[in-house]
């Protein structure tokens, strides 16, 4: 999607940037323009360098619109960044339960006394995750491919990023141009995978079997002895591989190679022609040890909302009463409905993912009825 010259620029900034903070300042601002709506309840706020204009951009509203709202961080820095704006801050695993009078499942009249019966020992502890959503999270990226793939991690919060993309109702990336790329590993050298800290010499022996050529624990530098440590206790290993990953498996690197065929009829494994998104995601989940990678990939949050919608109305309509719970947060996706590059000549360039493309041309067509 290309960038929109109707979209007013960013008030100057109070001090001189550089091209590229500029270009992230950019932005940000037509992210928050285009997807903060002011009668928002929760929203997430990311990790990174970009972010820090989100935060600057929705702050500058004032209180009278986000004094009601709650900010959720994805790691120490966002929540400094929270703090330090005067946003009211709250965190992922401290979401207000559902009003469960809005339920249909018979466990009581409402949430105080769900409270009364978990204090009883009545009722487990979290009403079974039935928590509200997010509706937006803001964060950046490493690298941005054509559907909207990332790699994140940079910054080592991947773990609580990827928590609280799955806990919105829809994730929008906000980068500057050198993340923009046709295929993720194209210019990021590597993916940024959270481990539990004991497992790290049978994990870096399972990557280099997957083809990382040398995947290596991400150390502190002169800051600190030894490796990074995440904001929950863990290692970050950087997996690199020799090609950018292909989007799926049918996608094809060049014109010389439209079969997965050598030249000697053999077909070629995945070490030979390289891996794709979803493969690699799903190999590197399957390691023992590691907690998560910083592949953003799947559906996004418009695409798991609409998959349970469908889901929902196909139960009642064969006669179910046990899914059908239209109230029922069904959680968000990995990928981002939207991706904002600030670009060097001062645009803003948007990948939009066709769910949202959907999303508004139907909302567009129910304004006109």
């Amino acid at each position: 999607m290309s960038n929109n010259k109707n979209n007013p620029p960013p008030p100057p900034s109070d001090h001189p940037l550089s091209p590229i903070e500029e270009a992230k300042r950019k932005a940000a601002y037509r992210a928050v323009q285009d997807h903060f709506n002011p009668s928002a309840h929760y929203i997430g706020i990311g990790s990174g360098s970009t972010v820090v204009y989100v935060v600057e951009a929705i702050a500058a509203m004032g209180p009278e619109v986000t004094s009601r709202m709650t900010f959720v961080p994805t790691g120490f820095q966002s929540r400094e960044l929270i703090v330090e704006a005067g946003l009211p801050l709250g965190a992922i695993d401290s979401m207000v339960p559902l009003d469960v009078t809005s339920l249909t499942r018979g466990r009581g009249r409402g949430t105080d006394q769900a409270a009364r019966r978990v204090a009883n020992g009545l009722q487990d502890l979290g009403l079974n995750g039935e928590r509200v959503m997010l509706d937006v999270v803001f964060d950046g990226a490493d690298e941005v491919d054509e559907e909207l793939n990332c790699i994140k991690g940079g910054g080592a919060c991947l773990f609580q990023e990827k928590l609280v993309a799955i806990s919105a109702r829809k994730f929008v990336c906000v980068a500057d141009f050198r993340k923009l790329q046709p295929r993720l590993l194209s210019k990021w050298p590597a993916i940024p995978i959270e481990i539990v800290p004991t497992s790290a010499p049978s994990v870096l022996r399972d990557l280099k079997l997957l083809g990382s050529t040398t995947p290596s624990l991400r150390l502190g530098g002169s800051a600190k002895a030894g490796p990074i440590i995440t904001d929950n206790g863990n290692f970050i290993i950087d997996a690199p591989f020799l090609k950018p990953l292909r989007l799926g498996p049918d996608d094809i690197e060049d014109e010389n190679s439209n079969t997965a065929e050598s030249e000697g009829g053999e077909k070629k494994n995945e070490l030979d022609k390289g891996w794709d998104v979803p493969t690699l995601a799903k190999k590197l989940k399957e390691i023992v040890g590691v907690v998560e990678t910083g592949l953003f990939w799947g559906r996004n949050g418009i695409e798991v909302a609409e998959a349970a919608s469908s889901s929902a109305a196909a139960s009642s309509a064969a006669g179910s009463t046990s899914v059908g719970k239209q109230n029922v947060p069904v959680g968000g996706g990995q990928k981002p409905v939207a991706a904002y590059f600030g670009m060097e000549g001062g645009d803003v360039v948007v990948r939009t993912s066709e769910a949202l493309k959907k999303k508004l041309l139907n909302e567009q067509e129910e304004k006109q009825q």
